[in-house]
């Protein structure tokens, strides 16, 4: 008959090591590994597209010039026909000055609105305006612009409530409308071809088979992707920073290309 093993002080480590291995290491992926690690994602929307927008948003610059950079180098490397920003670039004014001269890097028109984080930063938007107009964008406060080539109207909201713009005069224009906080979308009465949001970060850590543990305010069901509403697709952008914590688990930072 075999002996039973005698359950010592060092088996008893041995087994509590193995156990708590696996958070480890997702500790270790989310704060160094998976936080910086950018995911592109390639969305179709049209048969046949006419139209390449790249999307980011919720940046939360805190002095990470390297990283900005490599982000606004995957931007220009997929050469969009313009860009969209939906909000939170920073979250304190002494780091405006580095956040735009990253933006002012990216090489095609640049559209972008402010997110809950910039206005609590107490920043004046005259720069972003100033940035975004040099690239042939605009910052837009509850404004709506064409893009260059004249063949979308973009819309873009200031804050949690969507303003109501009559329709283009020409109906065959596509409408974009950025807007920061996607459960939104739930009191919108108008048609859009596209809706961008950010605010969400994607809940920064996800479980498998259960999603984001926790999401902000004004996120709702939204909290990450592409969904079908009543006033038209709507994409949440997982974001390129952070708040609170610097981690992400299972919810890598994101930039969209979407084919429209």
């Amino acid at each position: 008959m075999a002996q039973k093993k005698k359950f010592t002080r060092r088996r008893f480590f041995r087994l509590g090591v193995y156990a708590l291995a696996p958070y480890g290491l997702a500790f270790l992926n989310g704060f160094f590994i998976e936080r910086k690690w950018l995911h592109l994602n390639h969305i179709v929307l049209s048969k046949k597209p006419s139209c390449r927008i790249a999307h980011f948003t919720d940046v939360h610059h805190k002095g990470d010039m390297a990283y900005f950079k490599k982000v606004i180098a995957k931007i220009n490397s997929l050469q969009p026909d313009f860009v969209c920003f939906t909000g939170d670039l920073i979250e304190e004014a002494s780091y405006l000055e580095e956040a735009i001269s990253c933006l002012q890097e990216i090489q095609c028109p640049l559209f972008g609105i402010p997110g809950n984080h910039d206005y609590w930063s107490g920043i004046s938007f005259a720069a972003l305006q100033a940035c975004c107009e040099a690239t042939g964008g605009a910052w837009l406060l509850d404004q709506q612009v064409l893009s260059p080539d004249g063949k979308i109207a973009i819309i873009g909201s200031a804050g949690q409530n969507v303003p109501r713009f009559p329709p283009v005069k020409d109906g065959a224009l596509k409408r974009i409308l950025l807007h920061h906080y996607p459960a939104s979308v739930d009191k919108i009465q108008q048609k859009f071809d596209l809706i961008l949001s950010g605010h969400s970060h994607g809940g920064q850590v996800r479980l498998p088979f259960y999603g984001a543990i926790i999401v902000p305010y004004g996120v709702g069901e939204y909290d990450m992707g592409l969904f079908q509403t009543q006033a038209g697709p709507l994409f949440v952008n997982a974001g390129i920073g952070y708040w609170a914590l610097p981690v992400r688990i299972l919810c890598r930072p994101e930039i969209a290309l979407i084919e429209i």
